[in-house]
C-alpha cells in the first residue's frame, strides 16, 4: 500500500485586511500631523500583528479574510492529483502553505519528501543572478550536491532552451524564458514532490506540451505531481484524482473526470449573473501583464431572444456568431484572439483563430466587438464553454484570456433520430456521403 505524500489536516488560513475608514485619509493631501498619525498607527498595527503572527495588508481598520476554512485530504506517493476552482478559490495560498512559503492560520500539514515548487512567475529564483547560478542555487536549496546537479545540468538547459542567455541575469529574461527554465530545473532536479501552478500557460503551445509530456514521465517515475491549471482537458488527462476548491472550501474530491464535469456545470449557476451583469472577472484567468494593451469585456452569443437570462441555445447544424467585446488601451498590430470550445467534459472540440497567422488583427484604441460567424459545425447536443485568448501580437504571450465560460447549449429538435447521447463524439458530420458498393469479387463460401 503506498504511503502518504502530503496529509493535510483541518488547514485554515486567515488574512487580516486593512481599510482606510478615515475619509481624511483618502485625500492626498493630508496634513503633517494626519500623515504622522497614520504613520505611527500603521506601524503598531503592523508590529502587533507580526508578533502573533499574523499576516496583514495595511490599512487602519482589519477586516478578517479566510482564504481556506478547514480543509483535508491526503495525497499518496507516487499520485497526480488536479487542483481546481475560480479565481479566489483558495488554489494559490493552499500550494503556497504546501511549498512553505507561508504558514497557515491553523491546521496541520505533513510533507514526506523534498518539494519542487513552480509558482507564479518570480517565485523561486534570484533577479540578479544567472541562470546557471539559480540552477545551482535551487538545487543546493533541494538538499543536492554541486556534483549531482551537474549530472542534470545538460538535460536542464536543453530543456528550457535558453543557452545562449545562460549567463545573462535572470531579471532580464522574457516570462516565457523565465518559466520554461524554472520548470525544467523544478522537473529535473528529482524532487518526491513537484508542484506547478498555472504558471505554464505563460509559455508557448509547444513548451506547454513538453512540460506535460515530462510531467507524465514524472507520474511515472512514482513522484507525486500536484497541478493547477484551468485547462480542464489537461486536468483530466494528466491526473487521476482532483479536488475541487470553492471559497477556500474542499467541495468535491474524487475521480478527476467526475470533479472535472462537476466543476463545469458549478458555472452554468454563474451563467445568469455574468449575462445580466456582463462580468468577466470569475472566469479570467490570474493577470498576464502589469499594464495590458487590450482586455476582454464581453463574451456573447448572437441570439435574437435578447432578454433571455438563460445559457442561449441553437439548433444542431444551425450557424452561430460569437460576438467579443474589447477595451483597447494602445494600437494592436498584427493580433491574435482564439476561441477554443469546449464540451461539458473539458475535452477541447475545435480552436477558431482571427487572423491567417499572417496577416493579423489591427485595433485602433477604443471599445471594439469583433464578430466570429461560425458555419457548418455541427456541435453534437450538450452544453458548450470557451476560453477566449488575446494576443498582442501573433505568437506572443496572451494579455489577457478567460477560462470555462458557459457559452451555448446545441439541441436536437428531431433532425437527427438517434440518440446522440451516445459516445458518438462531439461533432457531428451531415455532409459524409453514405453509398452501398458491390464487392469487386464474390467471397466463395468456405
Amino acid at each position: 500500500m503506498a504511503m502518504s505524500a502530503i496529509t493535510v489536516d483541518n488547514l485554515s488560513k486567515r488574512y487580516l485586511l486593512g481599510h482606510q475608514s478615515d475619509p481624511r485619509f483618502r485625500n492626498k493631501d493630508v496634513n503633517l500631523r494626519d500623515a504622522i498619525v497614520r504613520t505611527v498607527r500603521g506601524a503598531v498595527h503592523r508590529t502587533g500583528d507580526t508578533l502573533r503572527g499574523r499576516e496583514m495588508i495595511q490599512g487602519d481598520r482589519l477586516e478578517e479574510f479566510w482564504a481556506l476554512k478547514g480543509i483535508s485530504f491526503e495525497v499518496k506517493e507516487g499520485e497526480v492529483l488536479g487542483i481546481i476552482g475560480r479565481n479566489g478559490a483558495g488554489k494559490s495560498t493552499l500550494l503556497k502553505i504546501l511549498s512553505r512559503i507561508t504558514e497557515p492560520t491553523a491546521g496541520r500539514v505533513t510533507i514526506h519528501g523534498r518539494v519542487a515548487s513552480l509558482l507564479e512567475v518570480g517565485t523561486g529564483f534570484h533577479a540578479e543572478l544567472s541562470g546557471r547560478e539559480n540552477i545551482f542555487l535551487n538545487g543546493a536549496i533541494l538538499g543536492m550536491t554541486r556534483a549531482d546537479i551537474r549530472k542534470k545540468f545538460d538535460e536542464i538547459v536543453a530543456f528550457s532552451e535558453v543557452e545562449r542567455f545562460l549567463d545573462t541575469p535572470v531579471k532580464r529574461y522574457s516570462s516565457g524564458m523565465y518559466v520554461r527554465l524554472a520548470f525544467a530545473v523544478a522537473a529535473h532536479l528529482e524532487p518526491e514532490i513537484l508542484i506547478v501552478d498555472e504558471v505554464l500557460a505563460v509559455g508557448d503551445a509547444a513548451f506547454q506540451a513538453k512540460c506535460m509530456g515530462k510531467m507524465s514521465s514524472v507520474a511515472q517515475e512514482n513522484r507525486t505531481v500536484l497541478f493547477v491549471s484551468h485547462n480542464m482537458g489537461a486536468v483530466k488527462t494528466l491526473t487521476t484524482r482532483s479536488i475541487l476548491l470553492e471559497s477556500g472550501v474542499v467541495t468535491a474530491n474524487g475521480p478527476s473526470e467526475a470533479v472535472v464535469e462537476n466543476y463545469l456545470l458549478r458555472t452554468l449557476d454563474e451563467r445568469t449573473k455574468a449575462l445580466r451583469a456582463k462580468n468577466l472577472e470569475g472566469f479570467r484567468r490570474g493577470r498576464l501583464y502589469d499594464n495590458p494593451p487590450a482586455r476582454i469585456l464581453e463574451i456573447n452569443i448572437a441570439n435574437p431572444n435578447e432578454d433571455s437570462d438563460t445559457l442561449p441555445e441553437i439548433e444542431l447544424g444551425s450557424d452561430f456568431t460569437i460576438e467579443i467585446t474589447l477595451d483597447v488601451e494602445r494600437p494592436i498590430v498584427n493580433g491574435d484572439l482564439c476561441v477554443v470550445l469546449m464540451n461539458s467534459q473539458g475535452e477541447r472540440v475545435t480552436s477558431l483563430v482571427a487572423s491567417d497567422r499572417v496577416m493579423g488583427l489591427s485595433l485602433p484604441p477604443g471599445e471594439k466587438i469583433i464578430s466570429l460567424s461560425v458555419p457548418d459545425l455541427y456541435l453534437a447536443p450538450g452544453r458548450y464553454f470557451a476560453e477566449v485568448w488575446l494576443d498582442p501580437m501573433i505568437d506572443s504571450t496572451s494579455c489577457d484570456a478567460v477560462f470555462d465560460y458557459p457559452l451555448l447549449s446545441v439541441v436536437n429538435s428531431g433532425q437527427v433520430s438517434h440518440a446522440l447521447t451516445r459516445p458518438w463524439g462531439t461533432v457531428y458530420s451531415k455532409k459524409a456521403e453514405w453509398s452501398v458498393l458491390e464487392s469487386a469479387a464474390p467471397v466463395n463460401a468456405r
